[in-house]
């Protein structure tokens, strides 16, 4: 994600408001409550935040957080010929399906609650580095979605965890499932952001094993 979706590390877009409420108006609401409920074509967690990736900067900087999601879904299901533009843009279609199933609250609080999705996968292929090892990332990124912002490219840290294989982000994205080595890397502060960060700070990232660069 090559773009002004990787906020990470930018300067200029002013603070994060920690104290800002989950919601702010009653639609934002219900757009969480559909996107966890609707079945998105072909959606991994992946393949859907490639979908906001794909927004230009100038929308995707100028509409509230919860705008990104509605026009991501909306996206998804026109592209998958679930209705037309012009069906969701008038709110109105003459073609008929079957009625919803009704949920109530409490039904839906288990669902949730329940919904365990696990992303490790059996290992393929043997590790090819281990807790205590430097490495160093990818210096370069490419135009499709990854788990590897900005900041932390051609940075140098240790790896404090292996976490087995886990299933590739970059590849699902398209709909492939990949799984590769996952682990975490420490990172100085100054390795990432130069001789003014405060040394006694460090960033701890998960990170796959196709983002180092080969020993």
């Amino acid at each position: 994600m090559d773009g002004i979706h990787d906020l990470g590390g930018m300067e200029g877009l002013g603070a994060v408001d920690v104290d800002a409420p989950p919601f702010t108006h009653d639609w934002e609401r219900r757009q969480w409550a559909l996107s966890k409920n609707l079945a998105v074509p072909a959606g991994t967690i992946d393949f859907w935040r490639h979908g906001i990736e794909r927004m230009d900067p100038k929308t995707y900087l100028s509409v509230p957080y919860f705008e990104k999601w509605c026009l991501n879904d909306l996206t998804h299901f026109i592209l998958a010929g679930e209705f037309t533009l012009e069906e969701a843009t008038s709110g109105t279609t003459k073609r008929t399906g079957p009625r919803a199933e009704v949920r109530n609250l409490e039904v839906q609080r288990h669902r949730l609650s329940s919904n365990e999705v696990r992303f490790d996968r059996p290992a393929q292929t043997e590790a090819v580095f281990a807790v205590g090892d430097t490495v160093t990332t990818q210096r370069h990124g490419h135009s499709g979605h990854t788990r590897l912002p900005a900041y932390a490219r051609g940075a140098t840290g240790t790896i404090t965890h292996h976490h087995g294989a886990h299933l590739y982000p970059d590849d699902g994205a398209h709909g492939i499932e990949t799984a590769h080595h996952l682990y975490t890397v420490e990172f100085t502060a100054p390795e990432l952001w130069g001789d003014n960060a405060n040394p006694n700070d460090t960033v701890l990232l998960d990170l796959w094993e196709p983002y180092f660069a080969r020993p």
